[in-house]
């Protein structure tokens, strides 16, 4: 496993990080949600590949992620061996300074934990002013309850304004952004990521294979995930004909490298300078492919096959006005 440091922080994470939002009792937000047993098993195989990155979320499966999560770490390693992540965002007052610290507390307290490593908010908040969310969030570094702040999808304008603010009253700033971001959908290369390069704020991408659509030469699948996921279908179905073109490229690219349709799309995520794409295993091979897919080098003539034929999409990730807990993951 290779590692890399998370913004100008001294937080080492692996280049690939497992997301948890497949992780907690099943029925709670996803039917495909994997259980106690199942969830522990692919955390401890993540912990053998070398992956010291967790991702997960207040809100995931009703705080039992959380709960699954911080039993499994603690069981398996030490506190100071793993970077934890969660977020804010989809729960009462959002991004209000009385939810983040009501909800930090409880997700400290879900994970088992007195600090997390990283602490990411969930989306923008149209309703809290910038001042109030970013003075709370620099008050946990202060106290030692977040080491790094980050945030996830949202308008480049957004982001760069939230930055500003913790820059000019002299506040912990963005050290990472989790965004929507995979060969099948681009269009943070217009505003958000450039301006994440600017300010050396590391990319750690969501549905770094577009729902598995970059995983198999076809596009529907018949796991139960595959037929329960609507949040997925949502995201992708619109632009089925012009995405299977991206696929196809991705199929023969695989072909020729004797490799995973995977691990060619996430090798072109880490060649586009992204610091960890957040994989959400449903099996514990998943994850051998995805670390498989740091040593895998893709040629200049390979990345123009693979990036040619993508057309611009509806922006999915980034919204326009406040979502309720229900909306959480249908954008």
């Amino acid at each position: 496993m290779q590692y890399t440091k998370l913004g100008n922080t001294d937080i080492e994470v692996s280049r690939i990080c497992v997301g948890c939002m497949s992780f907690g009792e099943p029925g709670t937000l996803h039917d495909w949600a994997l259980d106690e047993t199942q969830s522990r098993e692919i955390m401890m195989h993540a912990l053998e590949l070398g992956i010291n990155f967790f991702d997960t979320a207040n809100v995931y499966s009703r705080g039992t992620s959380e709960e699954y999560l911080g039993r499994a770490l603690k069981k398996c390693t030490t506190r100071d061996k793993v970077v934890i992540a969660s977020k804010v965002y989809f729960n009462e007052g959002r991004l209000s300074r009385k939810a983040i610290m009501r909800e930090i507390d409880g997700s400290l307290k879900r994970l088992g934990t007195d600090y997390l490593d990283l602490y990411i908010i969930h989306r923008f908040d149209y309703d809290t002013p910038i001042e109030e969310t970013m003075e709370a969030l620099n008050d946990l570094v202060k106290v030692g309850k977040v080491r790094a702040l980050g945030a996830s999808a949202m308008y480049g304008y957004q982001f760069y304004n939230m930055q500003l603010v913790a820059r000019d009253h002299g506040w912990a700033l963005f050290s990472a952004m989790e965004n929507h971001y995979n060969l099948l959908y681009r269009e943070d290369e217009h505003e958000l990521i450039p301006i994440c390069k600017q300010m050396n704020v590391s990319l750690i991408p969501y549905s770094p294979l577009a729902g598995g659509h970059l995983a198999r030469p076809t596009w529907n699948s018949n796991t139960l995930r595959g037929q329960k996921d609507k949040v997925s279908k949502g995201k992708y179905d619109a632009m089925e004909q012009d995405d299977m073109k991206i696929v196809d490229q991705v199929r023969q690219i695989a072909e020729a490298h004797d490799c995973k349709m995977s691990q060619v799309a996430l090798a072109w995520l880490l060649e586009k300078g992204v610091a960890a794409p957040v994989i959400g295993a449903t099996k514990a091979a998943y994850l051998d492919d995805a670390a498989g897919a740091v040593d895998i080098a893709l040629g200049n003539e390979e990345m123009h096959r693979l990036e040619e034929f993508y057309v611009p999409h509806p922006i999915v990730g980034a919204i326009d006005h406040n979502l309720s807990e229900s909306d959480a993951f249908l954008n």
